[in-house]
């Protein structure tokens, strides 16, 4: 058994930040979100992986993750050369699936259950396609499935009025036989190929589509609201405190935190849960909760909590407290002393900034 993990979208609702940095290689808790997908697969039992990538972030991709060996993986890359759907995507894989039955994960997807029951329940039963299913409040925003007796009867692509609430979280369970669905459709008003088009037309032919139901948390991080809340429930996770940089007798450290090496933390309150990652300095400052704070990032004079400073920024004498925030890469935030005084700032493609 083989699985596919799809990365080739833009992540458009995640600009700026994906104008330098594919969505699932952002950070949460200092751990780039396609970690999180691997290793779940990974516990799932199935090691033989392909990312589907796009010509635009293939290299960013393999120089994150080589060829898998670092997570006891065999990881290749198929190129997805134009964004035509997710079951374009499965079809662009065809050559690296073969004959295997295999797992399809969409790759900004992160899901806190254990995979390994729904693989090896699609294992051990003759069904066609097994689909992760999950109540939720407004399933007009998700694909939805209508389920009878454990079959999937029919499946919905956003629908204004849904047939049910059980939406299609991302994670599917295919025989060979998707290839003919996806043979017999046609793109959709989008001008893409739906996988739930590919899905319908299996169950329209009377194959055997079945619903695997979970209750836990997931979370699709398309939007900085999504990644932050994906940060809060990893560092809920964190079991006790890993200290391996310097704190100073001044500071104080409370909570669940971890400190990576060569990091320095003087006068400062860090109130856990927190990361901090390596060869960081914070100074002067308040880190509060649910804060991850990347490599080599200074933080002086400053109050933060509740969001993620990504690796080489700086943050220094900013005097509001910096709350449900996500800075980039090699972001700098500091008070200018210069006069006349005012707010300089400098600001890319659909940022937002809000300032009291």
């Amino acid at each position: 058994m083989k699985a596919i993990v799809l990365c080739a979208g833009k992540g458009t609702r995640l600009r700026p930040l994906t104008h330098t940095t594919a969505k699932h290689l952002i950070p949460v808790a200092n751990r780039p979100v396609i970690f999180y997908t691997l290793e779940t697969i990974k516990k799932a039992g199935i090691t033989d992986i392909a990312l589907i990538v796009s010509p635009y972030n293939r290299e960013e991709f393999e120089q994150t993750i080589g060829d898998g060996s670092e997570f006891g993986l065999n990881v290749s890359y198929v190129v997805q050369q134009e964004p035509k759907g997710l079951a374009h995507a499965v079809w662009v894989a065809k050559d690296f699936l073969g004959k295997d039955d295999f797992l399809m994960y969409l790759g900004d997807n992160m899901i806190m259950e254990d995979l390994k029951p729904f693989v090896e329940n699609f294992r051990e039963n003759d069904v066609d396609a097994s689909i992760l299913l999950t109540p939720v409040e407004d399933p007009r925003r998700f694909g939805v499935a209508v389920v009878e007796g454990g079959k999937i009867v029919r499946v919905v692509e956003k629908p204004k009025v849904p047939p049910s609430n059980l939406a299609i979280i991302g994670v599917y369970m295919f025989r060979t036989i998707i290839f003919d669905g996806i043979e017999n459709i046609k793109p959709s008003w989008r001008g893409e190929l739906e996988i739930t088009d590919a899905i319908e037309y299996l169950i329209e032919n009377g194959y055997d589509v079945r619903a695997h139901i979970v209750y836990g948390w997931w979370k699709d991080t398309g939007k900085p609201e999504d990644l932050l809340e994906a940060n809060r429930k990893i560092l809920e996770n964190l079991k006790g405190s890993s200290i391996l940089g310097n704190i100073d007798e001044k500071s104080t450290v409370q909570g669940n935190v971890e400190i990576g090496e060569g990091s320095v933390v003087v006068n400062s309150i860090i109130r856990g849960p927190v990361v901090v990652g390596e060869n960081s300095v914070i100074k002067n400052s308040y880190v509060g909760p649910y804060t991850s704070v990347g490599n080599r990032v200074t933080v002086d004079g400053c109050e933060i909590e509740n969001s993620i400073i990504m690796e080489e920024s700086v943050v220094v004498d900013v005097s509001e407290r910096i709350d449900s925030s996500i800075l980039g890469k090699k972001t700098k935030v500091v008070k200018s002393s210069e006069k006349p005084r005012g707010i300089k700032l400098i600001i890319g493609d659909l940022s937002s900034v809000e300032i009291p």
